[in-house]
């Protein structure tokens, strides 16, 4: 690799390039390298493809990372930058994902053109759109009355149909919202007591080959420690459960002086059924709180759970 080519693998959604940007803009202070040493590669992948499907149909999380792993394992790009929520918690062999930007805000948002209504303002019956397993499962666990439909597409997509009357409100993440600068979306955070987000919500990951020394040790100069506790203790969580895209399960690991924090959450699809758990312990041992708490969770609800 030459200095002129440090090659970013990425999705093409506008989302995507900004945290790609942000990396690199990342590495040129970290590392002193110009702006020509980078090139940012952008890639197409299966779950920016498939837009009349949800995703749950068409695959896991592995919709919007395979062909991009794929470009990393032949050479084409020297690192791949992720949505950390997206991300499988395994890596295909010869991958390595351990460099983790400063976070993002977790919360997700409450979107709805009347500025003054909350998700408890809706009116019974209303229509929310979402693709989102996990944020389905909230809603109808809150709000049994209201009746939930597919709702994909960028920030203004969703926008334009909530103008077009598809639906009364959606959600978004905030992260995504602030990395965009998108403030003037009518958005209200929604605080993690009355909804846990996804796992890794908020969160960027840049991977790279496993024997690639060199990129190894540029990615630890902006590797994010705190970031990579709290990661440590939700994917773990996530991979005691088996979790997916196809399975409801939300986490969040906070970090309180020199402990950690974990809350967790599996629901029914249907909304039906809330097991919830919320943990401290000492900050080095996320992945053991997560694995812990997943483990009990699993022996509470027996294999069968997630099944409507």
């Amino acid at each position: 690799m030459t200095q002129a080519s440090l090659r970013i693998g990425t999705r093409g959604s506008p989302l995507a390039l900004a945290q790609a940007h942000e990396t690199r803009d990342r590495l040129m202070a970290a590392t002193g390298l110009p702006l020509e040493a980078f090139e940012i590669v952008v890639i197409r992948v299966t779950g920016d493809a498939v837009q009349d499907r949800p995703l749950s149909q068409i695959g896991g999380k592995g919709l919007f990372t395979k062909e991009i792993e794929e470009a990393l394992l032949a050479g084409d790009v020297d690192i791949a930058v992720h949505s950390m929520k997206d991300m499988p918690v395994l890596q295909p062999e010869g991958l390595a994902l351990d460099c983790f930007l400063p976070r993002e805000d977790p919360r997700d948002a409450f979107v709805t053109l009347d500025e003054h209504a909350g998700l408890a303002d809706l009116p019974e019956g209303a229509t929310v759109g979402t693709s989102s397993l996990r944020r389905r499962a909230q809603l109808l666990a809150r709000r049994p009355d209201l009746t939930v439909v597919e709702f994909r597409g960028n920030v203004q997509t969703r926008l334009s149909k909530l103008a077009q009357g598809v639906a009364q409100a959606t959600f978004l993440a905030m992260a995504g919202m602030n990395r965009l600068g998108l403030t003037e979306v009518p958005a209200r955070p929604i605080p993690p007591d009355a909804m846990l987000p996804a796992i890794a919500q908020g969160a960027i990951g840049v991977e790279r080959r496993r024997d690639d020394g060199r990129v190894h040790e540029m990615l630890r100069l902006i590797h994010d420690r705190d970031t990579g506790l709290r990661l440590a203790a939700e994917r773990a969580f996530l991979a005691g459960l088996d979790g997916s895209c196809q399975t409801p399960i939300a986490g969040l690991a906070e970090i309180e002086g020199d402990r950690l924090r974990m809350r967790g959450e599996i629901l029914k699809p249907d909304g039906s059924r809330v097991l919830s758990d919320d943990t401290t312990g000492p900050l080095e041992e996320g992945a053991e709180i997560g694995g812990i708490m997943a483990c009990q969770m699993r022996h509470e609800v027996g294999p069968n759970f997630f099944q409507v």
